[in-house]
């Protein structure tokens, strides 16, 4: 592994696309990059605040010799027992040149104050919109910014964050639960293909 915090020489990185782009986010964005490695042609680079996300991911994109313009993933770690406990995972392609870029941002664990948040990026991808509610139906972080946050893959009705550490395995719906929510799911469809609908 490659790591650029120790300004790795120009032999060590993987190619002069990823190299331009970290030399970016070294110059402009030095001061929260606190972790910057490559793995296998892959550079990972963790930063220290969520706060500049948008605008270190929109002069990726926008940049005409970088182009990261392809949201290729949005996902999230849960380090339980570590605070800040969560990582919300970005994996930015850029087509024009081959190459993939994975940002980190630490989400702490807030109940209050403002709560486990993370930045959205649906105004730069619209790609985002689903990725980033799979992650908050999962994990529990809101994106900020999103413009439709609710659940995507869990019914309405469920409690917790599946993909959370601390969740049970056993679960916390019943079997009489998950039935009769899937027969009141398959009512309402009912109603609506009769009523000319989809759902």
């Amino acid at each position: 592994m490659t790591d650029l915090t120790d300004k790795a020489t120009a032999e060590e990185r993987p190619s002069v696309a990823v190299s331009a782009a970290m030399k970016v986010l070294r110059e402009r964005w030095g001061d929260v990059i606190e972790l910057a490695e490559e793995n296998r042609g892959q550079w990972r680079v963790e930063l220290s605040s969520r706060d500049p996300l948008v605008d270190i991911v929109r002069h990726l994109k926008e940049t005409a010799d970088l182009q990261f313009d392809f949201l290729v993933d949005v996902t999230a770690l849960d380090h339980y027992g570590e605070e800040p406990r969560f990582r919300a995972v970005y994996v930015l392609r850029s087509m024009k040149l081959s190459e993939d870029l994975v940002l980190k941002v630490k989400v702490p664990e807030q109940a209050e104050s403002g709560g486990t948040w993370a930045p959205s990026l649906t105004p730069l991808f619209r790609s985002a919109n689903w990725l980033e509610r799979e992650v908050y139906d999962m994990f529990g972080i809101e994106f900020r910014g999103h413009p439709d946050l609710r659940r995507i893959m869990m019914p309405e009705i469920f409690e917790g964050h599946p993909l959370r550490k601390d969740f049970p395995m056993e679960g916390t719906m019943t079997d009489h639960e998950w039935a009769e929510w899937i027969i009141a799911r398959a009512q309402r469809v009912e109603e609506s293909e009769a009523a000319g609908g989809t759902d």
